[in-house]
């Protein structure tokens, strides 16, 4: 049955459904409270980005003198919006769909979906960390007193009741409470990797010595394994699903392999000054101090680009246009993304996107008829 058709036999799944007004606008009062403009860039795009395992979606640009175009769906804002940095503005934040193909059909993945992003100018990503503290704790806030006024509205409220008010930073989610009050926890990476696996720092960034923990670990290891993939082992199966129990987690400072598009910390050019942070099993955003370096930056795009063509990926040219402006100067910048359908998810109480979600790619596409 297609979410329509639900919607319209069970009607009590509309609170779920129209969770996501109330996030999006929470997000938008959040941030023009704190003086941001909010922009809009094109969803069109002729140079994607140019992660190695993210696919994209291709099609043609119709040129009114008969050429065509290469041109792609976009699967992250983030390129016009630093340019927009460059040109003069500051703090910025865009609410938009974006593009990934190929990752599956999930409950916490669809090939369209809704992302914010943030900038902060000058600042970097320690100034993210404490915008995400704050717009989860305005959501929270905004949804609890819009939630209160619909009881009173209904007549349920209870004049007499001397019970303590709920506090709206205490949030349900499946069955179990988090704190979202200040402060969040903060991990690092390395620390998170000595916790949770025993894995020193030393070891972590060592190939062959993390891969002999991995397989000791019981994981399948041979010649071709890479670091990356080894890495990938540990934080995915035994970090990650620890993250983010009680109240949220930052985990911070990944390595600088898996940064980039991040600064590198100066103390430890190893690392990268990149975090994401977690609740209740849900990865929700992935930010950075952003790397203004041109020449940097050029070098690890077409990096990057190589690894896409051993992957068998869609292949195109790297931004030029970007590199050009970070050459004329991105000041130091602070961005995230975060992924607007699972912060729905969260405040609505589901663990499936398409609970929140009118139209899942499950229902937009009629497999059984092709």
């Amino acid at each position: 049955m297609k979410n329509w058709q639900r919607l319209r036999q069970q009607p009590e799944l509309w609170t779920k459904f129209l969770m996501r007004e109330q996030v999006i606008h929470g997000i938008r009062e959040f941030f023009l409270q704190h003086d941001f403009h909010e922009v809009e860039t094109p969803l069109l795009v002729e140079h994607p980005g140019t992660e190695p395992y993210l696919e994209v979606f291709e099609t043609k640009l119709l040129k009114t003198d008969g050429r065509q175009l290469q041109a792609f769906l976009l699967t992250s804002p983030e390129y016009a919006m630093k340019k927009l940095i460059v040109a003069g503005m500051h703090n910025i934040f865009q609410i938009c769909k974006s593009f990934r193909n190929g990752e599956g059909e999930s409950g916490r993945h669809n090939p369209e979906f809704t992302i914010l992003e943030w900038y902060r100018s000058p600042g970097d990503y320690t100034n993210i960390m404490d915008d995400c503290e704050g717009l989860l704790q305005h959501l929270a806030q905004k949804i609890a007193s819009g939630q209160q006024k619909n009881k009173q509205s209904r007549g349920e409220s209870e004049k007499n009741d001397q019970r303590s008010p709920t506090d709206p930073l205490l949030l349900n989610y499946q069955g179990k409470q988090y704190n979202l009050h200040s402060p969040w926890e903060r991990i690092s990476v390395a620390e998170a990797f000595e916790k949770y696996c025993g894995v020193s720092k030393e070891v972590l960034l060592d190939k062959e010595l993390l891969k002999s923990v991995v397989k000791v670990k019981g994981y399948h290891v041979d010649d071709q394994t890479t670091w990356e993939q080894a890495y990938n082992q540990l934080l995915l199966n035994e970090i990650e699903p620890k993250l983010g129990q009680e109240k949220p987690t930052i985990l911070y400072d990944y390595p600088s392999s898996q940064a980039a598009l991040s600064q590198p910390k100066q103390d430890d050019p190893r690392f990268a000054e990149r975090f994401e942070f977690f609740l209740g099993g849900l990865e929700l955003g992935n930010a950075f101090s952003e790397l203004n370096d041109a020449a940097e930056q050029e070098r690890r795009f077409k990096q990057e680009l190589k690894e896409r063509a051993e992957l068998g990926k869609t292949p195109y040219e790297l931004d030029h246009d970007y590199i050009e402006a970070l050459r004329v100067g991105l000041p130091p910048t602070g961005g995230i993304a975060v992924g607007v359908d699972r912060l729905v998810m969260l405040f609505a109480d589901t663990t499936d996107l398409r609970d929140v979600t009118f139209f899942p790619v499950t229902d937009v596409f009629d497999e059984e008829a092709t």
